[in-house]
């Protein structure tokens, strides 16, 4: 079958298209940017990329007349806490423009579940997303879902974070919230069992793990698989703007998507049937198990996708070549050369910093810088890496965004989502004499920006001659 895959840089998106390029499906992948597409040169070559903006109007003669099926894997709620659901709606009602001008026999919406009556902002969102895909041509078919468990996932990081790193939790009421978590493993299953099952047309399911868990009893299960203890002490006064702040400090998430979360888990999102399990035969994963197959994913470092590596986990907004073409004029640098024995092994150290490996220098500098960019809001070092020396273009690298990673030309240039005083990039570059170049630049932004860097100075004299000759060395 042609497929259409939107949101094919998703969490959900990246783990689906390798299975549906397994079964044999021929594959169209809409995003916004091309380069943003973070799968392996063998994987591109064997699908068909489309750039599109949902968010714009439409454009004629962007997707392919004979598509047979279409999934929709869009959503906002990272992006803002206050107009995301005007830009879900704007996006599923150009969807639709564009499925009209197809043969698309069938949409499938990954959603989530909506069976209370007071629903959060972001699950009133989800539902009513559902409602317009329901007003296009094609059959529809709605996959509703709580909580996702797997390696790379908001919900998993989340409490991997919060149980690693605090003994001792003082914590507000919805953590007593009722939720039914899934595999991650399960939810692709029933997306790929509902492709093209005409049984499954205009109908919506709900899917869910075994196990109906409260928040803390997930904490719980989690810190005993791991062999940590925990305490939580719950209290009923933490308000929803200050759970939002506990989440945002404690964890790698971002602030906007915290405040969406905390307003999402004061709701109960259990299933209200089974009847999808039953008709493609699923045997649904426990939390446990869940738990367990995400850490030996990470233990093998083979985590194929990353929430974090979304646009919308830090503080970028434009198009990620608006910054490859590094500013020259109005800019302080700090330049450092090293010659190099081994250039190969050299492009393994910077195909492989940050993250777990560190930057190679004071790295105790960097966690204090990180701890600082958290206090004004900014991302810190908590998003670290998601592969250990794979880098695409896009993706996150601690408070840094990967702008251009190629490395056949021996360059890795990033650009600083830190919050600072005007833009900086940092870049990687070993020329034909096999010369290692690493550069610092940085445009400020008014006078507070030229009394930042110089502010700084002291600390990059260090930082950045230790950081090459390490580089050089190990």
């Amino acid at each position: 079958m042609k497929i259409l895959l939107t949101g094919a840089n998703g969490y959900i998106g990246m783990r689906l298209l390798p299975m549906l390029l397994e079964e044999g499906h021929e594959v169209i992948c809409a995003v916004r940017n091309a380069n943003r597409l973070s799968v392996s040169p063998k994987i591109k070559e064997r699908i068909q990329i489309v750039e599109i903006d949902f968010l714009n109007e439409p454009e004629a003669n962007l997707l392919p007349e004979d598509l047979d099926v279409a999934y929709y894997l869009i959503h906002s709620m990272s992006s803002s806490t206050s107009d995301f659901d005007e830009k879900e709606e704007r996006a599923a009602h150009t969807f639709n423009a564009y499925i009209a001008a197809t043969s698309c026999k069938q949409v499938i919406y990954l959603g989530g579940i909506a069976n209370e009556e007071n629903l959060s902002k972001h699950l009133r969102s989800r539902k009513n997303v559902e409602e317009i895909l329901g007003e296009g041509k094609a059959h529809l078919t709605v996959l509703r879902a709580a909580i996702i468990v797997g390696s790379g996932s908001a919900s998993f990081e989340i409490i991997r974070d919060l149980c690693e790193k605090l003994p001792v939790m003082i914590t507000p009421k919805w953590v007593k919230t009722r939720c039914q978590p899934i595999a991650v493993r399960d939810v692709i299953n029933y997306l790929m069992g509902v492709l093209g099952k005409a049984a499954c047309y205009d109908e919506s399911f709900d899917i869910g793990g075994p196990d109906i868990l409260t928040y803390k009893e997930m904490m719980q299960r989690y810190s005993k698989i791991r062999k940590l203890k925990l305490f939580i002490i719950d209290v009923p006064f933490m308000s929803p703007k200050l759970s939002s702040y506990w989440l945002y400090f404690v964890t790698s998430t971002s602030y906007k998507l915290a405040l969406n979360l905390v307003d999402s888990m004061r709701v109960e999102v259990i299933t209200k049937d089974n009847r999808l399990q039953k008709l493609l035969g699923v045997e649904p994963i426990s939390y446990d198990n869940a738990i367990k197959m995400a850490f030996e994913r990470i233990k093998q470092h083979q985590v194929v996708s990353s929430w974090k590596d979304s646009m919308v986990s830090g503080r970028f907004r434009e198009e990620l070549k608006s910054y490859v073409k590094v500013p020259e004029y109005g800019c302080l640098k700090d330049e450092q050369t090293i010659k190099v024995d081994d250039p190969e092994r050299v492009l393994e150290n910077i195909w492989s910093i940050g993250g777990d490996r560190g930057w190679y220098y004071g790295d105790w500098l960097w966690k204090i810088r990180g701890f600082m960019d958290k206090l004004i809001g900014g991302v810190g070092l908590r998003r670290g890496r998601t592969h250990v020396n794979k880098i695409y273009e896009g993706d996150a690298l601690d408070f840094w965004r990967v702008i251009l990673a190629d490395k056949d030309e021996k360059r890795l240039l990033l650009f600083a989502e830190m919050r600072v005083p005007g833009e900086a990039w940092l870049e990687f570059d070993i020329d034909e004499n096999n010369i290692l170049h690493q550069t610092a630049t940085f445009r400020p932004r008014g006078l507070w920006g030229r009394i930042y860097w110089y502010i700084m100075l002291p600390f990059h004299y260090f930082i950045f001659g230790g950081m090459i000759r390490n580089i050089a060395k190990y």
